[in-house]
């Protein structure tokens, strides 16, 4: 396993220490999800760090290709569905909050039903030994679902200021519809443009009859 697969498996180890931090209640403040906030930055930094080592230095493996955007969608899929479970807390904002956490139920659903059509998509295409590598579009996808997530956490915080609370909620919540069209787009851009892999299976059922 080279350098960046390495740092890779180190993003997905940090999934558990995020969530330990987030449930950790006994900080006063909401400075929990501040520290979890951090802990997120860290893995997601580390998302940005091993693909440009890979880049720079040749090492694009097929193993990277697998394991890249498996440890994206487990973090921010973790992250999106701890928030919703501590809804009351993470989204504080001027507007009714009911309707709130219904939209960003909504996208959070729309974002992982997404990633499960994609990681099918991608068992399909790997039956027919094919690896198929994330796209640009997808890439700024999980940019802007990382910033949502950043901010809304630590909107979170007591800062001692209703208003900052509100405008990093707004930002966050902002930030968290615009991924969730990048996540519309760049699913639908994903399956149409690797649609071969499906031609492919279809012709292989045909063949077999």
């Amino acid at each position: 396993m080279n350098l960046p697969n390495r740092i890779t498996v180190s993003r997905i180890a940090l999934i558990p220490v995020f969530i330990v931090v987030f449930f950790l209640d006994v900080i006063p403040q909401g400075y929990n999800y501040l520290a979890a906030a951090v802990v997120f930055a860290a893995a997601a930094f580390t998302d940005f760090l091993d693909g440009h080592i890979a880049r720079s230095r040749g090492l694009v493996t097929n193993l990277g290709k697998f394991l890249d955007p498996i440890a994206d969608k487990v973090l921010v899929s973790t992250a999106l569905i701890l928030m919703l479970v501590r809804g009351g807390a993470v989204f504080q904002v001027l507007w009714p909050q009911d309707w709130v956490l219904i939209a960003s139920g909504c996208c959070v659903a729309v974002i992982l039903a997404r990633e499960l059509i994609v990681s099918g998509f991608r068992m399909v295409a790997a039956s027919a030994g094919l690896v198929l590598a994330a796209d640009k579009v997808g890439k700024f996808k999980t940019v802007f679902q990382d910033i949502a997530i950043l901010f809304l956490l630590a909107g979170a915080v007591s800062f001692g200021s209703a208003i900052a609370c509100e405008v990093l909620n707004g930002i966050g919540l902002a930030c968290l519809a615009v991924a969730t069209v990048l996540t519309i787009w760049s699913g639908i851009s994903y399956i149409v443009r690797n649609r071969v892999v499906l031609q492919e299976r279809a012709e292989e059922k045909k063949s077999e009859t």
